[in-house]
């Protein structure tokens, strides 16, 4: 009995060192600053843009990618169904009237998940193959998982938005920044879990 609880005990804390291990890593690999003008990243044309409601930076970067003639067309997906376009682009400062026709608001999505699946049902309609996902720094190493899942064709361009709020570069200082970066660390865990299950499952049900 003892030794079972001490083999349980050590289990657990090498559980625990994978896990503080694997949060080392994801916090250190989230960028620092969004695509730099000029380079191959941030020139790359795509179909679309796709941006991910969360912050007001967000949809202005992608009002500026559209601006600049990065895409045809702009889905803003998982908007709230009580809020149209006018209204966010007032949140924005901005005033892209010529690009008014270009804009798509989509409310179906409610998580990442169903930022993911609105997405690829919206790629499909529209023909595109290829898209600028736009969202947070720290929320983009899930979103292109979930994406890639979704859209296992698609050319998906990571374009990450730096919120001032934020603190990554010393996110062990900043209580908020910290409890941020967990949650979503576990969040990634929990979506890699599922991926792996799904490629897994996924030869099985083809037979």
């Amino acid at each position: 009995m003892i030794r079972r609880f001490f083999r349980v005990l050590r289990l657990v804390g090498w559980l625990a060192v994978a896990w503080l291990g694997g949060l080392v890593w994801f916090a250190a690999t989230i960028p620092l600053e969004s695509p730099a003008a000029g380079s191959p990243v941030a020139e790359r044309l795509t179909d679309a843009i796709v941006v991910l409601t969360g912050g007001s930076e967000r949809l202005a970067a992608g009002l500026e990618l559209l601006a600049a003639g990065k895409a045809r067309k702009l889905l803003v997906s998982g908007v709230n169904h009580s809020v149209d376009k006018n209204e966010l682009l007032r949140v924005t400062h901005q005033k892209p009237a010529e690009a008014d026709c270009c804009i798509v608001l989509g409310y179906a999505a409610d998580s990442t998940i169903g930022n993911a699946a609105e997405t690829a049902a919206w790629m499909r309609t529209e023909h595109f193959t290829s898209l600028r996902l736009v969202t947070a720094n720290y929320h983009l190493r899930r979103s292109l998982l979930e994406f890639r899942m979704a859209l296992p064709d698609a050319e998906i361009v990571p374009h990450p938005v730096i919120p001032a709020t934020v603190k990554v570069s010393e996110w062990w200082l900043w209580r908020r920044t910290t409890g941020l970066i967990v949650t979503e660390y576990n969040k990634y865990l929990i979506a890699l879990g599922r991926a792996a299950a799904v490629s897994l499952l996924e030869p099985l049900e083809s037979k």
